[in-house]
């Protein structure tokens, strides 16, 4: 047995090879019995600034761990450590054939799991491999063509690899800990294995994909790309292929891991009957502040060596329309993105590389929207609904991809100034109630001296506003069972992100995961 002692805390100038004077000092015991000690957990405390404090848990050993916790049981602080369970290991009487559609992080770790059990995987994409893509997106920020089979949404990786690579989630599964670890095995730094709020950053994130690649195919995992599923085949009551362009792969399971954006392919999807319906998501504009003013509202000093680019979570509730009001997405030291991939349809979205040390920060700030706002009726009402926002912006931007932008004071019906933003090719001034609907302004409007009351400085002169955030998450959902597998066709299996079930890569890999071992048990020894 071993304990852990959270809540170990230093000032920024210590160093940590001080942490088992610090444990020994807190529990009364000389240093000399703290033993095999490592650090499992590091974030930050900023609650008293401008004395910021970084926050450890520690593990360790000691000759009487029984006596010293029943000495210390009123500290809730000190615990013993759990024991890593045993990795399940099955073993399959037959050898499935899967068809894994999707390289966002809910397919790529679905394939994984597929292929070293040993079931026989395809993982086809529709969009290229990520340094063709990376091209791609970038001869589009650069004044280029749209390409609506290779952009921010569609591609190895899926949107995540144009972010921030957050790999933080309200999730708490044990899945949580394999998916970081795979990520550092397939090349991601080791430190997110201890990081309160890990993050691999757009740049590493690149890297590690074509590492998990390479270790899929040399498996033996068939990987297609530019390969849309454009049909699903049944026999005998059950999926038996998924058809791209007249090609058939054949399959006794398909994982459908399609990313929030497939707007065709959830219009396949209804025509083939499968069961959908329309689930509430939220809208809005992204926000930039200089990095440098972040750091000091949330740190309450100038930035220190020891201390990361200053992140932030707002939230607050509408009491007259019950509506939540809330910051997505934050990008330390990153830029915002255009990330549309439909010709004529706007939509931003933020990014960041893993240093965050760019100008500014930002964050989307958005206001929650239900299928009793959508212009229709019908499971794909909330992608009519995005697709009319999306188009808005685009005209009232000019029609040549410059995202529409509006100083925040200005927004909030105060002077106007100077537009500083990051987002390629340009922003346009423009007034942004015109992007949105009326509610959504107003809750924007109604929120934001809010979230200045939590954050001094946050409505400033330094502040700029974006035009329009429109794909928090899925506006569809793919109804599933319990098993994962979908309620109106068997052999189906929506996962991730985009079939409504996960909002951001950890909890669309945890996903993934759990849906390829429940199709794993199916054909267990």
């Amino acid at each position: 047995m071993s304990l852990r002692l959270r809540e170990v805390a230093l000032r920024l100038d210590e160093q940590e090879n001080v942490l088992p004077d610090k444990i020994a000092a807190l529990l009364t015991i000389p240093r000399t019995e703290i033993n095999n000690w490592k650090i499992v957990r590091k974030g930050i405390d900023a609650r008293r600034k401008p004395e910021v404090l970084r926050v450890y848990t520690i593990e360790f050993s000691h000759a009487d761990e029984a006596a010293l916790l029943q000495r210390h049981r009123q500290n809730h602080c000190l615990i013993a450590a759990a024991l890593q369970p045993m990795p399940e290991i099955l073993v399959l009487k037959t050898q499935p054939r899967v068809l894994v559609v999707g390289m966002g992080p809910a397919g790529l770790f679905a394939a994984l799991q597929l292929i070293e059990t040993g079931a026989l995987v395809t993982l086809i994409e529709r969009g290229k491999a990520v340094a063709e893509r990376v091209r791609d997106v970038d001869n589009f920020w650069s004044g280029g063509k749209l390409d609506p089979e290779s952009n921010i949404q569609f591609g190895e990786g899926g949107a995540g690899t144009f972010s921030d690579g957050k790999l933080t989630s309200r999730l708490n599964h044990p899945l949580m800990r394999q998916v970081l670890e795979t990520l550092v095995r397939f090349g991601a730094p080791e430190e997110i294995l201890l990081q309160a709020k890990p993050h691999v950053g757009s740049d590493r994130l690149r890297k590690v994909l074509i590492n998990f690649r390479q270790h899929l195919l040399a498996l033996g995992v068939d990987i297609r790309f530019s390969t849309r599923l454009d049909g699903l085949q049944i026999q005998q009551g059950s999926i038996c292929a998924g058809l791209s362009e007249g090609q058939e792969f054949r399959c006794d399971q398909l994982v459908l891991a399609l990313g929030h954006s497939a707007r065709d392919t959830y219009q396949m999807l209804q025509g083939a009957a499968v069961a959908l319906e329309a689930k509430p998501f939220a809208v809005g504009l992204r926000v930039e502040h200089p990095l440098d003013l972040i750091n000091h509202i949330q740190y309450g000093r100038e930035k220190h060596p020891q201390l990361p680019a200053a992140e932030y979570s707002l939230a607050w509730n509408d009491p007259q329309s019950g509506r939540g009001v809330y910051s997505f997405c934050m990008c330390p030291g990153g830029m915002v993105v255009n990330a549309a991939s439909e010709p004529g349809a706007l939509v931003v979205n933020g990014m960041s590389n893993f240093s965050r040390v760019a100008e500014f920060s930002n964050s989307a700030l958005v206001v929650a929207v239900r299928p009793e706002d959508f212009d229709a009726d019908g499971p794909l009402a909330g992608i009519a609904f995005q697709r009319k926002w999306e188009q808005r912006a685009y005209q009232i931007g000019g029609g040549n991809w410059r995202a529409p932008a509006q100083p925040l004071l200005e927004f909030l019906g105060g002077q106007s100034g100077p537009l500083r933003s990051s987002c390629r090719p340009a922003v346009v001034h423009a007034d942004l109630s015109n992007c949105l609907p009326a509610f959504v302004i107003d809750g924007l409007r109604k929120a934001l001296p809010q979230f200045n009351r939590r954050m001094r400085g946050f409505v400033g002169p330094e502040a700029t506003l974006i035009g329009v955030e429109t794909r928090t998450s899925a506006p569809v959902r793919i109804l599933r069972d319990g098993s994962g597998e979908s309620i109106s066709h068997p052999g189906l299996f929506p996962v991730g992100e985009g079939a409504g079930y996960a909002g951001g890569i950890m909890s669309a890999a945890v996903d993934g995961l759990k849906t390829a071992k429940n199709i794993l048990q199916r054909y267990q020894v």
